[in-house]
């Protein structure tokens, strides 16, 4: 941040402590629900690093369901236990496909709440490989990879290889228990139009929240409807974690799934079962609190039911970040606490100030505010949501129907400079993000736009392949996945072979970048690719 600009936000973060707030017009109050934990550190033995997904809810004394809490943007906003694709695929860093019906199977019996099922627009749900006349750009999620891939452990630290394009799927006549995708904006030439309405049939988003840093204390807070009254309540929470394996739940008990082709890419991810904890909470008008320092329960394995099962032997109970330690115990010696409180509300959240695009890349960007204060100028934001759009203005009343991105912002004090990272952009394309602040009481302040154009792609990045991916228009399309196995398996075991693949990569950046965006030219090379693919198959290991 240039000088300018330093001088700024240090002269408001000193305006902001010598000013006193002052109260709204209406008077208004508001009570708050903040729960507190730890989630378990990194598992040392999975193959990738494993987030906690996790759900909060509270009922009341008789047991009714009252309202979701909080829930993680992985299943609240990107639609984890309702995307295309049969339920126990296999899972990778950041994995597109597959409905995860296994994550949260206790809150999803009890919210009584239904939706539409997700399935590929072709149906073929137990396959992986889909067309690109179906497939949109992917702005969230990863393309799948084998396990033994170096861009495995990339994807793993949230970075996609390359832009990729996946089918969003489309509604069928069953039903899901999970709501769909709530960020995307439909693609009209490839996308189905169920698309347009999935954000409109998904209520969760205003509660999804980034997923906590593992190893690290975690808060979400909650504010409390108006009309609910004072009384006693008690707040659950279920976590879910994917190669979480141990002697009963383990790849051998839960194999990967058999499917015609790509069926060694991912690896298989059901492990132990969803966790629950369970803490009782009165909520009134004035300050109380309720810890619980062990598990209750875990959910149904295969998903199909709502108990709680008991705590026994099969859920492991001495690995921190496992099983029963997915919380791990706080200093307090608690592994939840829930505090119900009211809380003044003087203002509305300001809004994000001094706006400026500090790295900027062909598929990345790096956004630089200063922080607004909870009330005006006073005061910490519990959060920041964050929209995006292509080449369109975003409005105060068109900014609930942007696409959502993840807003994994830890808020600062006011008058301190805050960052938001975006990855896995288009080159040469214009974006406007808009990011405002919200408080305790969940009000939103004013939106501040942030414009800017990708630069163009980078020299020599496109995925291995890309030739072939570009012409077919997807890696995922069964004679792409053929003819890199080729490569690798035949062309490299002889000089003349490597020699052929060097050349590929020598020149095939500069052939891709035309191929992908001329649909006569990517049929085009599909059929020069076809005599390739036709010998290939005679040689196919």
């Amino acid at each position: 941040m240039d000088m300018a600009r330093r001088f700024r936000a240090a002269a408001l973060a000193a305006g902001c402590l010598a000013l006193a707030p002052h109260a709204r017009a209406d008077g208004t109050d508001c009570r708050v629900v903040t729960v507190d934990f730890v989630p378990g550190d990194t598992l040392t033995h999975t193959p990738m690093r494993t987030p906690l997904q996790i759900v909060a809810w509270l009922e009341d004394a008789s047991g009714k369901f009252v309202d979701t809490v909080y829930i993680t943007q992985q299943t609240g906003t990107f639609g984890l236990g309702n995307r295309p694709g049969r339920f126990d695929f296999n899972s990778g860093p950041m994995w597109p496909y597959g409905r995860r019906t296994t994550v949260f199977p206790v809150w999803a019996h009890r919210h009584g709440l239904e939706f539409a099922q997700v399935v590929f627009q072709d149906g073929r749900d137990s396959e992986l490989s889909h067309d690109l006349e179906q497939s949109s750009s992917e702005r969230h999620y990863c393309k799948p990879l084998r396990a033994d891939e170096g861009r495995w452990a990339e994807a793993d630290a949230g970075t996609c290889a390359s832009t990729i394009y996946t089918d969003k799927g489309t509604f069928s006549a069953q039903k899901s228990l999970y709501p769909p995708r709530a960020d995307l904006a439909r693609d009209a030439g490839r996308d189905s139009g169920d698309v347009a309405a999935f954000a409109q049939k998904n209520p969760f988003d205003a509660v999804s929240g980034a997923t906590p840093v593992m190893g690290a204390p975690a808060e979400v807070t909650w504010s409390v409807p108006p009309t609910l009254p004072a009384g006693d309540y008690v707040l659950w929470i279920e976590t879910s974690r994917e190669f979480d394996h141990n002697e009963t739940y383990s790849e051998l008990a839960y194999p990967a799934p058999t499917i015609t082709s790509f069926a060694d890419w991912g690896r298989p991810y059901r492990g132990q079962p969803s966790v629950l904890y369970k803490v009782p909470i009165a909520i009134a008008w004035s300050q109380t609190s309720g810890t619980t320092a062990s598990y209750a329960g875990y959910g149904d394995p295969t998903g199909d039911d709502g108990d709680v099962r008991p705590p026994d032997a099969t859920i492991t109970s001495n690995v921190v970040g496992s099983g029963a330690q997915r919380f791990a115990m706080a200093p307090g010696g608690y592994r939840v606490r829930a505090v119900a409180q009211p809380e003044p509300d003087f203002a509305l959240p300001g809004a994000p100030a001094e706006p400026l695009v500090v790295d900027l890349t062909d598929r990345s960007a790096t956004i630089e505010f200063v922080a607004p204060g909870d009330d005006g100028t006073t005061g910490k934001v519990k959060g920041y949501e964050v929209r995006m759009a292509v080449g369109t203005d975003i409005t105060e009343d068109g900014f609930d129907g942007a696409m959502r991105i993840a807003d994994e912002i830890k808020p600062v004090l006011p008058g301190a400079v805050q960052q938001l990272a975006l990855k896995n952009l288009l080159f040469e394309t214009d974006y406007v993000v808009a990011i405002r602040a919200v408080d305790n009481c969940r009000n939103a302040g004013p939106i501040t736009l942030v414009k800017f154009r990708t630069h163009e792609r980078a020299s020599g990045e496109v995925d291995a392949c890309f030739v072939a991916t570009a012409a077919y228009g997807s890696p995922l399309a069964a004679d792409v996945g053929m003819l890199c196995q080729f490569r690798d398996a035949a062309l490299r075991q002889s000089v003349l072979g490597e020699l052929a693949v060097e050349a590929y990569y020598t020149f095939g950046p500069a052939v891709a970048g035309a191929v992908s965006e001329s649909d006569l030219l990517r049929a085009t090379a599909r059929a020069a690719l076809a005599p390739i693919v036709a010998w290939a198959r005679l040689f196919r290991p």
